[in-house]
């Protein structure tokens, strides 16, 4: 059965230094540290790759390991992100690595939404199956 948890999250990212030989790419590298709170509550780091080229199109793809407790269930998962804006109307798909869940949050599966108000808060809405026992 598919269950849903949703709840508010705090992000910082960072640039960070291109890889060597990279310098004059137009693809930054940004480090993403995350606090997800409610029935998610955990920490989010990871990495994201990112172009922009004239300010309203770009794509960007990230992976980000999760570690905490998913509805009082304590474990770890992956995520990767796929985003994509073209003249500013943006598609974001963001999907629970398969077989990346530790602990007892073996077997998840799933997918999140980000949301962003208009005073720039987010909070997410995660959709995820688990087996029934840890």
């Amino acid at each position: 059965m598919t269950k849903r948890v949703q709840g508010p999250f705090d992000v910082k990212v960072k640039p960070m230094a291109p890889d060597e030989g990279a310098a004059a790419s137009p693809i930054g590298r940004l480090s993403i540290d995350k606090r997800y709170h409610g029935e998610l509550e955990g920490t989010g780091v990871g990495q994201m790759l990112a172009t922009m080229d004239d300010g309203k199109s770009g794509a960007y793809v990230a992976m980000e390991r999760v570690t905490g407790s998913l509805q009082g269930r304590k474990g770890s998962f992956s995520i990767h992100h796929t985003g994509r804006m073209t003249r500013g109307a943006s598609e974001l798909t963001i999907l629970v690595v398969p077989d990346s869940g530790t602990d007892e949050l073996k077997g998840l599966s799933g997918s999140m939404q980000i949301q962003i108000d208009d005073k720039g808060a987010h909070s997410y809405v995660f959709e995820y199956t688990l087996p029934d026992s840890p």
